[in-house]
Formats: C-alpha cells, structure tokens, sequence
C-alpha cells in the first residue's frame, strides 16, 4: 500500500470537503493543481515566482492567439491543421452550427450505407443477389426486391424529414443576424459570418452569438448585465465588467476599428466559470478572466449596448464544449431483437444444411436411380446438396423478416405523433406541445427505473414568493381578516393605497396591514424598513415604473415584498440608498455594506439615519444569527417556534435584526475596516474576521418565509412514479439546505425519512471496502459475490451529498504527482511492471468503491446530489447504468443539463422561460414536470405494451409461414420447392398481414390512460421486461412451428385420398398449396384478433379486410386474363375458382382454422381466470373502478424543534453587487445616447459619483 500512497497522492488529502463549494472544473489539469500554492505564501517569493514563472506559463497554458480586426492574422500555416491527406483548414472553428447529417449529394450514399449496416438489409441483399444466380434461386427475384426496395424508401423518407428538419434549425440560428466591424464600421452580419477576432456590437435583449471579450459598453464602467438562462437555468442577472483601459478607449466606432489587441489564452474547453488570458495593447499587458468574458448563448439584459471581441467561435464556445458527446441511443427492445435476428439466422443456417444434406442423401438414394427425375445435369449428390443450401436460404429467408424494421419505425413514428398530439401535455399559457424529438425511444418510456432531475426550473419555477413572517414573535401571514379573525375564504390584500405596489404580490393577512398602518407596534414597521435597506439589488426605472435587479431571486422577492407593503426601495449612490416610507421619502447614508458570502451566510448594512443614529441591519440563516444574538432577546423561542412551523410547510426561511452602534465604536471598527478592505493577501479573509466584531449582540426582530414555487402537480407527479417504483433522483448544482428544502417540498423526504449525508456514508463505505479487502485473496474470484444491505430493511431512508463529497467518495478527486517521481521514469522492466500494477490496483479500488456507492445509493429511497458540476450530473447517470443495467430517464432545462441528458438512456427538456438548449439535445420535451407521469405510465407503458405484442405475433407469423416449407421438405425429396405460390410470398408480409399487428401496434391498450395513472403499479411489467424476453420468443417460436405444422399436415391428411364431387382428385399441388395459404391468411389474422385487447372499428376492418384482400388478389392472379398478359409470372391459373369451389376444401381450411385456434382460446381463458395479471383483474373490473381519483396529499407531521430544513435561504452563488455599489462603478449620474457618441464622439459618456 506504501508503493500505492508514494506514486499518486490525492490532493489536499487531509482537508475535508467543502459543502459549499463546485468542485473543481470539468477538465482542470493536473498543472493547474499543482500550481495552487499554499495559501499563505510570502509577498517576495509570490513576486520572483511569479516573474519567473509567468512567460513559461503562458507559453504553456495559453496556447490560443487572438488578434483583434486581422482576419489573415487567423489564416497563418501556424494555425492550419491538417484534415484529410494534403487538405488543410483553420484550427479556428467557424461560427456556423452544424448538427445535420446530410446534404443534397451524401444524402443517397450515405443513408444506403448507414441502411445497409444493418444485419437484415444487408441479408436481404446478399439474398438478391443469390437469387440472381440460376443454379441455386428457388424463388423469383421480385419476392425479395420489392419488400427491400419498401423497406430502404420508408426509412429514407424518415431520414430525410429529420433531417430536413435540423438543416432549417442550423439554418434559424446560424442566419440570426449582429453588427461587425468590416472595412472601418459596423456593418450587420449573420452569426455564421463572423469568426475569431471580430469586433461586434451587441444591443439588449440580443443572444450572444459567440464566446466574446467585453470591450466596453453604455453602463458605468463598461458593466455589462446578462441572464444566464440558457447556460444554468437561473434568471437572475449576472454582471460581467470589462477592462478599464478598454472602458476608457474603445466607447467610439472609429477606436474599435482601428483596435488592434493581441490576445493570448487558454485553449477551447468547457470550463463555464474560468477563463485564463492576457490583454497585450498599446505595449502593456492586461489580466484577463471569467468576469470580462461573455458567453454564447447568455442575453444581454438592461444594457443598451456592448462591444465584444470574439476568442472563440462555433464548435470552440464552451457551451458547445459542455454539450457533451452525441450518442446514438438505442432501446433495449433494439438490443434483444437484433439478438433474436442472429438467433434465427443461426436456426436458419441450421435447418438449411440439415434439409441440404437430407437433400444429398436423397439423391444418392433415389434420385440418381429415378430416370424421370432426371434433369441433364450431371452433379454429384454432395454438390446438388451444395447449391440447395443456398435454394434453402433462400426459400426459409422469410424467418428473418425484412419488413419487421420497417413495421417497427412506422409505430414508433405514430407513437411519437400521438405524445405531441396529447392536449394532456399541452402547456397552454406559453402554447407549448409536448415533442418527441426522436422517433426510436417510445417503448424504453415504458421500462424506466431511475429518473435524474435537475432542480431549478424543472422541479421548480425559479420564482420566489413571499408568503408569510414571523415579526416581534407573532406570525404573519394566514387568511385574517384587519381584526384578527381567522377566515377560510377570504379576499387578498389590496395594495392600491401603495403607489409604489406592483400588484404581484398575493397575500391574505389583513391584521398585518392594519399594523403598518396603525404604526402600534414599531418592530413591524423596522422589519419591513430592514427589507427595503439591507440587500444588494441594483434599481431602474422602465416607463417610470420601478425596475429591481437582484443577485438572487430570493433577495428580489423579499424588497418586493417590503415594496408592497409600503417600504419601497428608490434609488442608491454609492454611499446613499432612499427608501420610501410609507409615502414619505428618506435617505440614509451608506457606511458599510457587509456582502454575503457561502461562509457567512448572512449580509449586514450600517446606515446613518437623518437623525444622526448608526445602525446596522442584519439577515441570514438562523444558524448563523442566534449565535450572534444578544443574551437578552424576549421573542428568541417564539421566533424559533415559527421557524419549525415555516419549515414543517417547506418555505425558505431568513432571520432578521439589527442593533444600535455608538459613534465611537463605529469610528474604531471603521478604522479595521478600512485596513482590511486594502489588504494586499487574503483580503477576503481579513474582511470576515472585521465583520465578525461588528456582527454581534444583535436585536432580534423576526423571520421571513419564501416559497421557492414548485411547478404544479410535482409532488402528485412524484407519489405517482414512486408508485411505479421508480426512483427519482435530484442532481442541482444549488446549495445543500436549498436542495433539502425543495426535496421536502416535493415530497422526495417526509419526516419519517432518515437523511444521511456525504461524511455519514464515507465511514460506511470505507468499512465496507475494508470488509472486502479482507476477504480477498487467492481463491476469493471463486467465491460466489456477496450482497450484503448497507442499510437495515425496512426503514425509509435518502442521501444528500454535495459535489466535493462526491469526488472524495468516488475517489475522482484531482490528483498530483509528485515532482521527483514525476521525473524518474522506469529504468528496469520490474519498476515498469510495478507501476503498472499498481496502476491496475488503484483503478481496481476506484471501480470497487464506485460500485459500492451505487449499491448504497440505491437503497434508498430518494438520492439529492447537490453543488454538483455538469460532469458530475452526467457521471452519476453513467455510474447507474454501468453498475445497476437499468433504463435511465435525465430531465432540465439549462445547459448545464445537456451532458446528463445526452448519457442517460432518454434525455428530458423542460421547454420553457430557461432558454432551449436542454430541448435541443433532448428526446422528448413538454412545459411542465408534471407532464412526466403521463409520459412514462401512459405513453411509455402503452408503447412497451404495444411493441412487445406486435414483436410476439410478427415472429409467431412468419414462423408459421415459413416453417411449413420445411414440414413441405420431406415429401419433395428436400428439393427447395416451395410450398405456396410466389407472388403469396412477396405480398404475406407486405399486404396480407401487415394491416393489423401495425394497427394493434399503434392503437392497443389493456386499459384506459384514466386507469394507467389511477393504478401505476401497472408500469413495473416493463421494468421487469415480463413480455418480450427470450422466453417469450421462443413460446412464439414453439407456437409457431404447431401452427405450421397444423397447416401442413391437416391438409395433407385431407388431399391424401380424396375425390371431388365432380369425380376429379383435386390433390394436385396448386390446390395444395392455395389451401395451405388460405389457412394461414385466416388463422394468423384471427390469431391477431384474440391478441387485441382494445377494439375498434379500425381494428375489425383491418382483419376482416385483410382476409377479404387476399382473396380478391388471389382469383386476380389466378385468372386467365392475367396469365394471358405475363404467362411466367403467374403460373397458378384457374387454380383458387377450380379448388375453392369445392366444399370439402372450406371444410378442410376450417378445420385446420379450428385446431390453431381453439388450444388458444382454451389457454388464454385458464390463465386469466386461474392466473389473472393486474390488468386483466382492472379489465375485468373496469366499469366499476371511477375514471379518475384524486390525489390526496399526505397529511404533514409537524414536529417542534425540527431545525434540519431551516435556513435554506438561497443566496446567490457569488457574492452580490455590494463590492459594485461601495465603490460606485453602477451608479450613473447621466448618460449619453448611442447615437450621440457615434456622431460626434464629443459627448461625455458617463460620470461617477465622486467619493
């Protein structure tokens, strides 16, 4: 183990994980970890390091050069990679999308091609072409080209819609048009036009086409604000910051076109939150990073306009990069049937050499010595026995049925028609359609066992409400009317005496009304005062009416709130806010803003009152503020006492006070601030410690409490599939309370569930692994595996565990080596093969360890992984389904869930306010969460349902047809002859029997979708693949040949020794073989019928007119006038009038009719009367069961003191605008307008407040 410790060290071993944090990137590199020095490191080393080190570094890492307005600069040989033998192009990715397949010249190659890899096509035309050989065809050609040539034009036709439909979506996107610089000044041009080291103008509201540095922009500093929708899910605004020499030069057109910036960064990776490059202008260099960049696919927001240069384009832009690989999803019904073709191919190689060497024994028996059957050839039995194995592959070629890929692809694609046609799932309030983007996945809907859900704008609607308040130890916030009675139904609030109210606001309370306006106790009105002062939310003014920018949504509704009612948050300097009281402005002087952080958990404001007074303003998590309350504190329990009944209803809760500051004691605590504030190390250190002694003895004044507002219908949605036995597991990248507190919401946890977390299982799994350790040995491969429980059955237990946790568990925590073995290489073949091995121990352990969690993981109910990073979602999905083989469903809505949904088995988008680029990578789409039960237990449970029927009975089908030419066999001297009629052949599975079983596969149900929901214990049949199976196939394998050999040998029997009434022996072989094919035809579509379980007239007319088809066609073929036309291709004329005149032929055809069926009959009756499934119980008691049930919600035990869901207050995930607001770079005094700086450029472009 020593040598195991020495050649990879984990890094930061002995730190614990950090809940609060994402872990590392997606692709950090081992360079980049070791580079993180010690966190305290002397200024003077930190200098010569770092002048030593810099030009190495960047000559190392940034290897990506970027001149500004010099597309030649691009075009170098430097930067041309090689793509196709001496063809070259730019490592530089164009901005143009591509996600087509074909064009107009590789549509027809490339799609024969793909077609043709396919075992059966490629079978097929292997087939066509033996048939084309003399010595060996038994059948004409057209038999196999017309079925083929059918099959190969409908699946083309699909392609090619699809296609079709991908080139006009590229085509949408790539034609959006922007403003570039060319030849001196911005002209408009398409997005697919624009390349690397552009400068372009961007203008609100407008996506960014491309990955772009922020040159300047019509906000004070160049600020720039954009919403990152698209990229995360969250709408909450960001803001990004450009350089101050590019703020102070680069505002006019004519400065822009003559920049000539030379950039030199880090290559395209899919890093969102890290970018590292250097500025070089005007002979100095600039640090560049992730706050200067904006990406693609983010929107402009409350900025008029912008000026970016483009780093990296197309493919290179990181949300391309984190849009992970393509796979090409497959179901396992797929699987199992390509499986049971070789299977078949395997029976017919089989029979094809026993009937071909049965075939050369019989020459060498009779026919050599039978002079009749002589046929001027003079071949050797063994050779005779030669050509007809390939006669026999091809007359037994129907076993393999072309036309069952064909069949399947039309009722996936009538499936797929029916989801986006469900007025069910339809969204109507933003007119949007559920949408199955691929046609191949509809029958795995119904066999899922995992689901992976995404939290913010899937489970959720990432709008914060507030609902209700805890002020002086008095609850605020339920049905009462202005005197305290408490009311069922009752009136909301009207805000109309609040100018400033925006009439969003729903509320219920009338008392708390009347004690703001009745001003009796001051707390109430100090609260709502506390909420309009102490944040860091940005404001403006749209048409007059107030317009806030929040960091977090949470932040946004609670000065919403203070807004409605009557404490409206005005305007702010940098060291002023105003606030409307009740009508009456104030303005308070801004002395500190103690900003946010994960560690601290609560933000804090000082303020100077007009009076003269210092105050400080405080609100965060309670965990963090009673330890920080003063001792004498009388609403401390009753305010604790409202926190559990806040949290026992799942709202957000915040804790607010504030104290008084003595002048003297402010002026000291200023003085460290100040010092602190310009510390030149560890600033962000040094600023909490001051603000620990200023945040201190504070007054408690009461609680706040937010609904984080779930989507309608997901906890009914969750109840149901857990029904189902699906288990649903919640990855977010939020913090760990947020993810809690929604998991309760969602009815994921309930009180009796027992939570573990991330430092409770490490000990669980570093015994297990221990216990295993133990265990092996020399002859532990030959033990049999043993499946011991982590947990003791019967209890209800979840697990939430961050991202950091997660890494350290699975042991993919990022790894340095150490620099001296890094160094010494293996001299001898022993120190090679010593690395090597324990290389294979270190994978072997990480394997096992992974293995362990997934079985832990799985043994509980719900999983919440949470501050976990894209990679990390799409790692979990791969862990299940490598360790556990089961069927995976990922559902988002941001981009930061594209990788999870593109490696799950079927990837989910939730279309709507969070931008499209989890739906464009998704396979189904819809608006809502809860449209997702009706997915999986309609859709999914009826298309599994539908598709193992139609694959039963199309095996049992042509089973039956083709497996009587082999019963034939034994009375034609095993000649290949066939047993029906040629032109029968080619039309049995193209018109004869193809109708129903693809009617029953597109229209059947067992029961009713009311039904499916009302019982979703109907879904677990599919999760445990109980109708198509190998035993399933090889009962309709057995079927199959009893009803081919009922077909042939009752027929048989009959013709033996037989006279018509005409005194004629109508035993002739034409007579024969049109019995036989009348049989079938009746037999398998009356087969079809007691398959149906949902009946309609559709079905009745596709069986009965399926019968009444190939009889008209039949004395079509056989009649005169057609012999006349085409003499030798259709050869049985006079044939079905001469024999099916006969009564003893309809006798002899019902007879064998019977016999197939009646054993049928009999079984099925037994076994839905002895051992009837659940829905044969629901069908048979169907119309005494209601169409629909209520969902009724489980009751909430509430339990005092239960503080596990309390503070899940979501701050923003960086700190907020305070740094921005403290040192006035938002505050705008005046602005000029585009056009005026344009013009004449004179015009001075903004001012800041001075200091």
């Amino acid at each position: 183990m020593s040598s195991e410790r020495d050649s990879e060290t984990t890094f930061e071993e002995d730190s614990q994980p950090n809940d609060e944090v994402v872990p590392y990137s997606d692709d950090e590199t081992e360079d980049e970890l070791e580079d993180q020095g010690p966190a305290v490191e002397p200024e003077q080393n930190r200098v010569n390091r770092e002048a030593e080190e810099n030009r190495e570094t960047f000559r190392k890492d940034c290897t990506w050069q970027v001149k500004a307005n010099d597309r030649s600069f691009h075009e170098q040989p430097q930067f041309m990679n090689t793509k196709f033998f001496c063809i070259k192009e730019s490592k530089y990715a164009s901005n143009a999308i591509k996600t087509y397949k074909y064009n107009a010249f590789t549509f027809l190659p490339m799609n024969l091609f793909e077609q043709f890899k396919r075992a059966a096509n490629f079978y097929f035309l292997v087939l066509l072409i033996l048939q084309a050989i003399p010595q060996i065809t038994t059948l004409a050609w057209y038999t196999t080209l017309v079925p083929l040539l059918l099959v190969l034009g409908i699946t083309a036709i699909k392609d090619l819609v699809d296609d079709v439909a991908r080139h006009k979506m590229d085509n949408e996107v790539n034609n959006r048009t922007c403003e570039v610089i060319k030849d001196g000044r911005f002209k408009i041009a398409k997005w697919k036009e624009i390349q690397v080291g552009d400068v372009i103008r961007l203008r609100k509201n407008d996506f960014i086409p491309a990955d772009i540095l922020l040159l300047s922009s019509s906000e004070p500093n160049s600020l720039c604000y954009v919403e990152t929708a698209e990229l995360d899910g969250e709408t909450n605004l960001k803001f990004k910051m450009a350089l101050e020499i590019t703020h102070q030069h680069l505002q006019r057109e004519n400065s822009l076109a003559t920049f000539d910036g030379f950039i030199e960064c880090e290559e395209p990776n899919n890093r969102l939150d890290k970018f590292t490059g250097t500025l070089f202008w005007r002979n100095m260099s600039f640090p560049l990073d992730a706050d200067k960049i904006l990406l693609r696919g983010c929107v402009i927001r409350n900025t008029d306009f912008c000026h970016g240069l483009v780093v990296f384009a197309g493919a290179d832009t990181k949300i391309m990069k984190n849009s992970g690989k393509t796979r090409f999803k497959r179901t396992k019904i797929d699987y199992l049937m390509n499986y049971m073709v070789y299977t078949i191919f395997v029976v017919l190689i089989l029979l094809s050499a026993g009937l071909a060497i049965g075939h050369a024994y019989w020459e060498a028996q009779v026919g050599n010595y039978s002079w009749y059957l002589y046929d001027g050839q003079d071949f050797t039995p063994s050779y005779r026995g030669f050509l007809n194995f390939w006669g026999y592959i091809i007359v037994l070629n129907t076993m393999v049925p072309i036309s069952l890929y064909v069949s399947v692809e039309v009722i996936r694609l009538g499936q797929s028609y029916f989801i986006n046609w469900d007025l069910q799932m339809y969204y109507p309030e933003k007119d949007t359609p559920a949408k199955a983007r691929t046609t191949t996945l509809n029958e795995q809907l119904g066999q899922i066992h995992y689901i992976f859900s995404d939290k913010t704008g899937t489970l959720t609607q990432n709008i914060m409400t507030f609902k209700k308040c805890c002020i002086n130890g008095q609850i605020y916030g339920d049905h009462r009317d202005a005197s305290q009675n408490s009311h069922s139904r009752i009136e909301q609030v009207d805000f109309s005496w609040n100018t400033f109210a925006d009439g969003k606001l729903a509320f219920y309370d009338h008392y708390l009304i009347e004690q703001i306006q009745s001003g009796k106790e001051s707390e109430v009105r100090q609260f709502f005062f506390l909420l309009a002062v102490c944040h860091t939310v940005m404001v403006d003014r749209i048409d007059g009416q107030l317009n806030y920018q929040a960091a977090s949504p949470d932040e946004g509704a609670l000065v919403s709130a203070a807004r409605n009612f009557g404490f409206a948050f005005l305007a702010r300097t940098q060291n002023t806010i105003t606030i409307s009281e009740l009508g009456t402005e104030r303005t308070y002087n801004v002395l500190a803003i103690l900003d946010f952080n994960s560690d601290r958990k609560r933000m804090s404001i000082i303020v100077r009152t007009p009076e003269g007074t210092i105050r400080l303003y405080c609100k965060g998590a309670d965990t963090v503020i009673y330890e920080r309350l003063h001792q004498v504190n009388p609403t401390k329990q009753e305010t604790q006492d409202a926190l559990d009944i806040f949290a026992s209803e799942t709202l957000r809760t915040l804790c607010l006070c504030y104290k008084e500051i003595e002048e003297k004691e402010f002026e000291e605590w200023n003085k460290k601030f100040m010092a602190a504030s310009i510390a030149p190390t560890n600033r962000d250190e040094a600023l909490d410690k001051v603000y620990e002694e200023i945040e201190k003895d504070l007054i408690l004044l009461g609680a706040t409490a937010i609904e984080d507002k779930l989507q309608d219908g997901v906890p009914e949605t969750i109840s149901k599939l857990a029904k189902a036995d699906i288990k649903i597991w919640v990855l977010t990248g939020d913090k760990k309370e947020t993810a809690e507190n929604i998991g309760f919401a969602c009815e994921l946890l309930t009180e009796d569930t027992t939570i573990c977390y991330g430092e409770d299982i490490n000990a669980l799994l570093h015994t297990r692994m221990e216990n295993q350790r133990n265990r092996g040995g020399v002859y532990a491969k030959f033990l049999p595996p043993v499946h011991e429980p982590f947990f003791p059955s019967g209890e209800n237990r979840a697990l939430i565990i961050t991202g950091s946790w997660l890494n350290e568990i699975l042991l993919e925590k990022k790894t340095k080596r150490s620099k001296i073995l890094k160094l010494k290489f293996p001299r001898t073949e022993e120190e090679r093969r010593m690395r090597t091995q324990s290389k294979r121990r270190l994978e072997a352990r990480k394997e096992q360890q992974q293995k362990n969690f997934v079985d832990l993981a799985c043994e509980c109910s719900a999983v919440i992984c949470c501050r976990v990073t894209p990679k990390q979602k799409a790692m979990v999905v791969d862990l299940v389904k490598r360790y556990k083989k089961a069927i995976t469903l990922a559902i988002g809505d941001g981009a930061n869930d594209v990788n999870m949904i593109k490696t799950a088995h079927i990837g989910v988008g939730i279309s709507g306010q969070e931008g499209m680029q989890a739906v464009m990578s998704s396979d189904y789409s819809f608006a809502q969460f809860r449209y997702l039960q009706r997915l999986l237990l309609v859709h999914g449970r009826w298309s599994y349902i539908r598709m193992c029927k139609f694959l039963r009975y199309f095996f049992y089908k042509n089973f039956a047809f083709t497996l009587v030419h082999f019963w034939y066999s034994f009375f034609n001297g095993y000649s290949a002859q066939t047993a029906y009629e040629d032109w029968f052949i080619t039309l049995y599975n193209v018109l004869y029997s193809s109708l129903p079983v693809l009617l029953m596969g597109l229209l059947d149900q067992d029961v009713s979708d009311k039904l499916s929901l009302r019982f979703p214990g109907l879904y677990i049949v599919g999760q445990r693949d109980l109708l198509f199976n190998y035993k399933k196939f090889f009962v309709s394998l057995v079927h199959g040949i009893l009803t081919s050999m009922i077909l042939f040998f009752i027929p048989l029997g009959a013709y033996l020794q037989t006279v018509g009434q005409d005194g004629e022996a109508p035993s002739d072989y034409q007579s024969f073989a049109v019995t036989i094919a009348s049989a079938l035809i009746i037999t398998v579509n009356f087969q079809i019928g007691l398959d149906t379980s949902y009946w309609t007239f559709v079905n009745a007319f596709s069986i009965f007119g399926s019968i009444a088809l190939y009889f008209g066609i039949m004395f079509d073929f056989h009649s005169a006038g057609i012999h006349v036309l085409f003499p030798s291709a259709f050869q049985f004329t006079g044939t079905a009038s001469n024999a099916l005149r006969q009564p003893y032929i309809w006798l002899t055809i019902i007879l064998t009719v019977a016999v197939c069926l009646l054993p049928v009959v009999a079984v099925r009756f037994l076994s839905m009367t002895i051992w009837p499934s659940e829905s044969d119980k629901i069908q048979k008691h169907r119309k005494r069961l209601k169409a629909e049930e209520q969902w009724k919600r489980r009751q909430q035990v509430f339990r005092r003191g239960v503080s596990s869901r309390r503070s899940a207050y979501a701050f923003s995930h960086q700190r907020g605008y305070a740094d921005l607001i403290s040192s006035g770079r938002s505050i705008r005094k005046k602005r000029s307008p585009l056009d005026a700086i344009i013009a004449d450029g004179t015009a001075e472009y903004r001012r800041t407040v001075e200091s």
